[in-house]
């Protein structure tokens, strides 16, 4: 199994900044956790706050999308409904 690098952007509306943020905090610490996960890093942009980033890397394609079915990111979409504009994730391998 190769390792798997996730740049998931998140872009919040102007009015949600603070609530998505929020919400994106209590993702970090239950995810650091889970089986599979090396690091789990959000990151906010300097210019534009309404901007998140998480730097993710994982052991596994397969232990990510087992992640991507837990309860708390579930729960996450549930409360920043309609306050996220974007989001995009990528998914990339590491060049040697």
């Amino acid at each position: 199994m190769a390792k798997l690098t996730i740049v998931a952007n998140i872009h919040a509306r102007a009015d949600k900044v603070a609530l998505v943020k929020s919400e994106l905090l209590k993702l970090i610490n239950v995810t650091r956790v889970e089986p599979g996960c090396i690091n789990y890093d959000l990151h906010q942009d300097n210019q534009n706050p309404a901007h998140f980033l998480f730097f993710e890397n994982w052991e596994s394609r397969e232990l990510w999308q087992a992640h991507m079915d837990n309860p708390h990111l579930a729960a996450y979409l549930q409360a920043v409904d309609g306050a996220v504009e974007s989001f995009t994730i990528n998914e990339m391998s590491q060049i040697p």
